[in-house]
Order: C-alpha cells, then structure tokens, then sequence
C-alpha cells in the first residue's frame, strides 16, 4: 500500500509553525506570494475632499522629483556632501521603518520571508525606484541576512545628475536608507545597504547588497547614520519623534485619561499647554462637545507645579441652579435645617490642586457673580458661614459655545468671561485632526481589547477607510465608542470590520477614491474585502449593508453559507444581521 505524502509549500509550513521557522530565501516564496502588488495599490487611497492621501493608516503625500531633487541640491550646497548623505540616508532609513511596520499591522499572519519580500513592492509603489530582487536569504538563530536587488530607473539618480552630473561616489542616499530600516526592523537586528553599482557613476541600472551589520565589519559609517547618536548635533539634530499608533505604551493611570495625537493642531495644541503648565493662569478650554476638553485639562493639570494635588473635574451643567452655590463653596453646621456637620465645597477639595468646571456657560447667572469674587480674592465662604476661607486652587474652565456670543446676548457675565478668558486654548474637532485618527484607532483598539478580555487582531481595510473618512459630529467621544463597540462586536481573534462600527443611525460617505488595477484613481463604493463592490450610495449604514448582503446573497443563489464567507462573516452573524434587518425571517 503506498503512501501519499502532502507535499507543502515553505509559507503553509511557516504558518502551521506558527513563526518557528527561523531561516528563509526568495528562492522558495511562491509564484505571487502576498502581499502582491495588487493587494497593496487596494490599502492606497486618496480622500480628494479633505487633501490626504493614504497608505493604509499612514498618510503620505504626492511630491515631483524635482522638487524633492531641488531640495536634494539646496541640503547639499548648505551642508556639503557627508552631512547630505547621512541626512537622506537616515530620512529613508525611517520611511523603511515606518513601512515594515504597515506591512507587520496589514498582514500579520504572514511569515519573515513573505514580509521581508514585500519591502520591494512596496518600495516600487511609492514611485521612487523600479525594484527587481534577485535574491536574499537570513538566518535569525545566527543573525545572518544576504540580499542583492537591482534598481531601475532611480529618481534619486536622475536629480542627481540633473544638477551635479556624473558622481564618483552611489548617490541614491535615501533609497539606500529605505531598505536598511525596512529589513531591520522585520528581522530585529541591524542590516546595512550599499550600492555597488550606480547609474549615478554612469551604469545602466543601480545594483545594491544588504548584509547584517557585523558582516561590514568596522567600515560602516551607516551605523552612525542610522543610529540615534549624531557626531554633529547641530548639523544632524533629530526632531522629537511623535508617538507611533502600534508602540503599544500607555502611561501610568487611567489609559482613556490620555489625549492622544500627533496633528499639527493636536501639537500646538499641546504646545501651548506647555507654554501655560508653568504658571498659574486661568485657562479657558473652547471646541465642540467630545474634543477633549477634560483631557486636556487633566494634561494640563499633569505637566503643573500642581501634578501631585487633587485634579476635581465638575460638570456645572450637572448641578441644580439652587444647589451651585452649596456644591462650589460648601455648607457650615447649621445652615439648613438637620444639617449637623459642615460640608467642604469644591473649591476646599482641590486646594493645592486644579479645579475643572466644564460646561461653564450653563451656569446660572447669581452663581456666576459669586464664582468670579472667589476667582479674583482666592477666598470663599461657606453657606451660612460667617467668615471667608483662602482657597490655593487653579481653575480650568471649558466650553462647548462661544462665550463671547452668550456675553453679547446677556446670557454670561463679561466681568466673569474676561477673568476666565485669560488663557484661552480652542480645541479643534475631530474632522480637523483627520491624521491622529490612526493613532487613536491604535489606542483604543488596545484599551478596550484588554478592558473586555478581547482579542482582536485589527480593522479590515474598508473599516479603516470608513473610520478615516468619516465626519464624526460627536468628535474623539463618537470614535472611542465606535471602538469599544466594533470590539465587543467583532469575533474573538478576528477583525474589526464596518458592520461592526456602525448603527443605523450615523451616514458613511457614497465613495472611496482608489487605484485601479491600471494605476489610474477610480471612484468605487465602499467594497468589501473579497473585492465585490456592493451597489452603495449614500444613507445610513443600515441601507449600506441591506445593499451588501442582498448582493452577496444574489452572487450566490440564496446560500447564507457562501454569502457568509464571501462576505468574511461567520453564518451565525449574517443569519442575524439578515433577521435584524428584515431580510428574511428569523428562526
């Protein structure tokens, strides 16, 4: 009786090791092994109405070579040569990085030699140069790694000779740095590139070799480069790195106590908190309901001479008009009737620390009066008190409306608006800050992933597009609960998806702006990750994915079963989105 051995391929036998393997080679990845360029040109699209273009989560922006090789030339003539290279050798040493970790976040389940094989599609997809591998190989038990690939069509080169003509030296400063920080950041230790054959110095086609960085033995200057130590400060300074959207760190305390961002206007933002911390200046927090405001306060309150004082946040919205007075400053013994012990106010609880009154303008108008003498004389006094007490507290307040115009219509005290609006800090909203989306999505994925004792891999690409493309009217509150929902939601050990986000009651945009196969942008609805487009306009979610299931269930004559899985939904989560929505009847 013979035997029927299974013959398997190295990805299939990887993946079923769950990562042991440890060693790999170009020469035994499959015929089109993932991510293909396909796959890849599908995470990259472009949100032509708000001026971002994406790759993935990340955002990326569209330059002319010869803008960026101008630039090339004015760093060059500035700083000379040396100080050049390691500029753009570090740049693209970074842009790798950043890249490895995209391809780690999309297609987590793919194995070393798979990703590693990525990093040249993906370097030929953002238009720099023509990437052709020859071959590369590693060994991770030994810290091993060998590549060669070739270049065509560099437009580094290309501007580089455009200004200086022939060099005697590889001039593809940036490109060279790419591959260094994508291949070091996938295989965990330092890998170095060079070029040993340049179109710059006149050949045909750029050739360059990556090795592990002991394998350069003493001659490699790219240490330097791509380290974080700078010989020359002043010539190589380094801006502080923003936080990364997968780092995973979370200070100390409550993690949705953080506000999280990396915008220019979440920067200045933070910049001007930075400016007011040290002093002891009222500061006025303005912007739409769910930006933030308490956040921000609690920040402020952090970076203070204050931190290690009580932070007392109050909702003054909250209170009623004939209790403010009572619940700001106190009672003492005596002062209404069964009252048998005196009562401390706010103002008593946060001395030596800050005090946060949100929602200041709801404020009755006696109370205001009473709030702006204790903000001028630092002093209050209980009801029915008959002394005043000296209060040590900063106070941060916050508002959703404009107080000015609630001044203007009588409805807030000017003195009040004036002692209040020393520091003002406009919190922009959510639509504004469309690049601390990703962050966010990050961070919150985590802190609800380990809240509920979910495990959740990430977001599908349509539910990141969605998330990156929608308005969110209830701001950064709006996507913390679409998270915590799409992870309750979602299936254990699965992805986030759109149907998980969304309810009937919040609008997606008609269409995504993509590439098509043929490199040209294409305007297609929201499709769902099998790549059908489902007939889709615009309207609630609830009409979006009644569109999506009809058409799935019509691709496959009525099966539940196929439609399920084409749609990447397991049949007992379609039976009851179909019962749910009244597409057939429930059992």
């Amino acid at each position: 009786m013979k035997r029927a051995d299974r013959l398997i391929s190295l990805a299939e036998a990887s993946r079923q090791a769950q990562g042991i393997i440890s060693r790999g080679a170009s020469s035994e990845l499959e015929t089109g092994a993932s991510p293909t360029f396909e796959d890849l040109t599908e995470i990259l699209h472009f949100a032509l109405g708000d001026g971002r273009i994406w790759l993935n989560d990340q955002r990326v922006v569209l330059m002319q070579s010869s803008v960026l090789g101008r630039i090339r030339q004015e760093i060059i003539d500035a700083f000379g040569t040396d100080t050049a290279r390691a500029m753009f050798m570090r740049i693209g040493y970074m842009q790798g990085v950043r890249d490895a970790e995209l391809i780690q976040k999309r297609w987590p389940q793919e194995d070393l030699t798979h990703a590693l094989a990525a990093g040249p599609r993906v370097h030929t997809l953002e238009g720099f140069v023509k990437v052709t591998t020859k071959h590369f190989e590693f060994d991770s038990d030994r810290g091993t790694y060998f590549g060669e690939f070739l270049w065509d069509d560099s437009s580094e080169a290309a501007e580089h000779l455009a200004s200086y003509g022939v060099s005697t030296q590889p001039v593809c400063w940036l490109q060279t740095g790419y591959p260094s920080g994508y291949t070091s950041k996938l295989f965990g230790k330092p890998v170095i590139f060079r070029e040993v054959e340049c179109v710059g110095m006149g050949a045909k086609r750029c050739t360059v070799i990556g090795q592990n960085a002991e394998a350069w033995e003493k001659d490699a200057p790219e240490r330097e480069y791509f380290g974080l130590g700078w010989k020359n400060h002043r010539s190589y300074s380094v801006p502080r790195q923003a936080p990364k959207a997968d780092d995973g760190a979370v200070p100390a305390g409550n993690a949705s106590d953080v506000a999280v961002g990396v915008s220019a206007s979440f920067m200045r933002t933070r910049h001007l908190l930075e400016k007011v911390a040290a002093t002891d200046a009222t500061v006025l927090f303005v912007g739409e309901s769910g930006v933030g405001k308490e956040l921000f306060s609690r920040q402020l309150h952090e970076l203070s001479a204050r931190a290690d004082g009580p932070f007392i946040a109050i909702n003054c919205a909250a209170i009623p008009d004939n209790l403010v007075e009572s619940e700001l400053f106190g009672v003492d013994k005596g002062a209404y009737t069964g009252a048998t012990s005196s009562r401390a106010g706010y103002f008593e609880r946060a001395s030596g620390g800050t005090l946060f009154l949100d929602e200041v303008a709801s404020l009755a108008y006696s109370a205001q009066g009473k709030l702006l003498r204790a903000l001028q004389e630092r002093e209050i006094e209980r009801v029915g008190g008959s002394h005043t007490i000296a209060v040590n507290v900063r106070v941060v307040a916050a508002s959703n409306v404009d107080l000015a115009q609630e001044v203007a219509a009588g409805r807030f005290r000017q003195d009040l608006y004036f002692r209040l609006c020393v520091f003002p800090v406009a919190i922009p909203p959510l639509r504004e800050r469309r690049d601390d989306i990703p962050l966010l999505m990050a961070h919150f994925l985590q802190l609800y992933a380990a809240r509920h004792g979910r495990k959740i891999r990430g977001f599908t690409r349509r539910a990141t597009e969605a998330l990156l493309k929608y308005d969110y009217p209830g701001n950064i509150r709006e996507l913390q609960n679409l998270i915590e929902r799409g992870t309750v939601y979602a299936d254990n050990d699965g992805h986030i998806d759109v149907v998980h986000l969304f309810s009937g009651s919040e609008l997606l945009p008609p269409f995504s702006v993509r590439l098509s196969e043929d490199g040209r942008i294409d305007q297609r609805p929201f499709a769902d990750d099998a790549g059908q487009s489902a007939p889709i306009g615009s309207g609630s979610f609830e009409d979006i994915e009644r569109a999506a299931y009809l058409a799935a269930l019509d691709r496959h004559g009525g099966n539940v079963s196929r439609a399920a899985r084409d749609l990447k939904l397991t049949r007992a989560s379609l039976d009851y989105r179909l019962g749910k929505l009244g597409i057939r009847k429930r059992p």
